[in-house]
């Protein structure tokens, strides 16, 4: 896990314009363990430039071989899979199974999906006295955040490589390791110069003259909604594409119906994961009013079995945001069941898997995201109530339905304005549309639908 002292740009390692760097810090033990550059507005140009320049023969290149080089990325995931896990877990804090499991799997899944895609999509379709072509968007800006270091840039790169799209990645400033191992997978895959860049860099720097460069043709952004806001609004100046994955206060809503325990257990589980760094987690569980003592409970007792098992928040700003969405959640008056404000560790951005009860909708942790584990548990008297607080908050990202029949949750998720809901616990699907409704974000990733944001259409009358 070296750290390259340079960008990655036009295919080779090459010195950054200025000399400033970023310190690389372990969460867990809040020590340096790297320095990257930080790039310059001269630096993303260069890049741009490459791909650029780049872009006409990428575009050309058949399918095939597109797909072949994505087969080709995936496969040095997979070799390198174990130093992959390693990484994330050294600057994310992520335990290392869940690295392994996760934070490693989930991109070679990704990979792999659009290796297929990418073989047997059809770029060209007749319709009537027409033939549409689908063809590459050009020249993408791809800015990650850090919760999920290499599924996130995986899910932007990979789809645009398969439209014949040309990159230039600027990831988040605490996780760059992982983008700088990201840059060696891409380069021994054999996907050719200038079709994939780096640059690392402070988002208000590298990221926002990424986002304004007029040779971008698209920004593809995942990150908070504020910033968000920022880059759509300099998209819509420039009228470029842009795809924006924002933020989410996701409901788990568990009918009367429902298997209680299982579902309380897991939505414990689904917030703890990644330690609550999760912007599709279920951070509100709606339970009948009936069942509401029995939930909360559960919930306390699943949160303290978690005790070491999560790891620390990436950073200390993190852990000072999310302690103090702790401490105004007991100022509003919803009532500690677990967890709380203190440090459960002396070293280290941890913070104690946290539940709230007596939680209701108009407080600011059952609407603003936390991004940290933290689990709002609201009482709802009925159905149609249910609905309401679930789709009672700015975002619309994702969520979960458990009901003892199938047909009732599916009832109750079609109802939802939200991008993705989970059905009794129903497993990620990495072929899946992921994106969301209203404030979570413009969109979707993965899957057909995330080939087609890197694709516009052309068509020819005869």
């Amino acid at each position: 896990m070296k750290a390259h002292d340079g960008m990655y740009i036009d295919g080779a390692w090459r010195d950054a314009d200025g000399r400033d760097t970023i310190d690389v810090v372990n969460p867990a033990d809040e020590q340096v363990i790297g320095r990257v550059p930080a790039g310059t507005a001269l630096d993303v140009d260069t890049a741009v430039r490459a791909a650029r320049a780049a872009l006409p023969a990428w575009a050309a290149t058949p399918p095939a071989e597109r797909a072949a080089r994505l087969a080709a990325l995936r496969d040095v995931l997979v070799a390198r899979k174990d130093e992959i896990a390693e990484t994330v877990t050294a600057e994310l804090g992520s335990p290392l199974k869940f690295s392994q499991a996760v934070h490693a799997g989930a991109p070679i899944a990704v990979a792999g999906s659009y290796a297929e895609l990418a073989a047997t999509y059809g770029f060209e379709e007749k319709v009537g006295n027409s033939v549409v072509h689908h063809e590459p968007i050009g020249v993408v800006g791809a800015i990650t955040p850090w919760n999920y270091p290499l599924h996130q840039i995986v899910a932007k790169v990979a789809p645009a490589l398969a439209a014949g799209c040309t990159v230039v990645l600027k990831p988040a400033e605490d996780t760059p390791l992982t983008a700088q191992l990201f840059a060696e997978v891409v380069h021994e895959a054999g996907v050719p110069a200038g079709v994939f860049n780096l640059v690392t860099g402070l988002g208000p720097v590298a990221g926002q003259a990424l986002a304004e460069h007029p040779g971008v043709d698209l920004v593809s952004f995942t990150g908070s909604t504020a910033v968000g806001r920022r880059i759509g609004a300099a998209a819509g100046a420039a009228v470029k594409r842009v795809a924006l994955e924002l933020g989410g206060k996701s409901a788990n809503v568990i009918l009367p119906s429902a298997d209680l325990a299982k579902a309380v257990n897991v939505g414990v589980a689904n917030v703890m994961s990644n330690s609550g760094q999760t912007c599709s987690a279920w951070t509100r569980m709606l339970v009948h009013r009936d069942q509401y003592d029995e939930a909360v409970e559960l919930a306390a007792e699943a949160a303290a079995k978690y005790g070491d098992r999560i790891g620390p928040l990436v950073n200390a700003k993190q852990q000072e945001r999310v302690r103090g969405y702790i401490v105004k959640g007991v100022a509003e008056g919803a009532r500690l069941v677990a967890g709380g404000p203190e440090a459960p560790r002396e070293q280290g951005y941890y913070v104690s898997p946290t539940v709230f009860a007596d939680v209701t909708e108009g407080m600011t942790i059952a609407q603003e995201e936390i991004f940290g584990p933290v689990l709002s548990i609201l009482r709802y008297d009925d159905e149609d109530d249910a609905v309401r607080i679930a789709n009672g908050t700015v975002y619309g990202l994702a969520g979960a339905v458990w009901a003892g029949d199938e047909a009732e949750a599916v009832a109750f998720a079609r109802r939802m304005d939200t991008g993705q809901v989970d059905i009794n616990g129903g497993r990620f699907n990495p072929l899946a549309p992921f994106g969301g409704y209203k404030q979570s974000g413009v969109g979707r990733e993965l899957g057909l639908h995330g080939l087609t944001e890197y694709l516009q259409t052309k068509s020819l009358q005869f």
